[in-house]
């Protein structure tokens, strides 16, 4: 499941976002207006979406299921020069996180979310940074389908 540790540079990402919560999840909503027009985005870097979520920074201390986040569906792309109506731009900070393997990607998420976050983080040298989470939706994602995979990539830092 854990795979590795990369730090990586500021990313510019173009998509469209929506405000929801883990109690009232507005995904399938936002990934229905997103893909039919990704094909607008004319400057990817890669075939690779990004599905982002945004924190307050203290939802992880109190969290509750009905707080809402930003969640993003998104491509990364080379520059901001052309970006189509009705899409907004998202820059990336650069950082370190904690990449995982997540297979099946749709109907066991809750296990791997609590093994990063009840096991391997509070077992790791590493914390929670204040930073977007996001997943890579590559070329083995396939949505609903037993055999899907994706990455998780968790924002970290060293533990002081």
């Amino acid at each position: 499941m854990y795979l590795r540790t990369e730090t990586i540079p500021a990313k510019k990402l173009i998509g469209k976002h929506i405000k929801t919560s883990f109690a009232n999840d507005k995904t399938v909503e936002l990934w229905r207006s997103f893909m039919p027009r990704r094909k607008e985005i004319l400057n990817n870097l890669s075939t690779d979406l990004l599905s982002l979520q945004a924190y307050d920074k203290s939802f992880f201390e109190n969290f509750n299921p009905q707080t809402e986040f930003e969640k993003w569906a998104l491509v990364e792309v080379s520059d901001f020069d052309n970006i189509p109506e009705s899409m907004e731009t998202f820059t990336l900070p650069e950082g370190l996180y904690a990449i995982f393997l997540h297979k099946n990607a749709t109907s066991t998420p809750e296990k791997t979310f609590s093994y990063i976050y009840g096991t391997w983080i509070p077992n790791s040298e590493y914390e929670l940074d204040d930073r977007p989470h996001f997943e890579v939706l590559g070329e083995k994602y396939k949505n609903n389908d037993v055999s899907s995979e994706e990455e998780i990539w968790i924002p970290v830092r060293v533990r002081v």
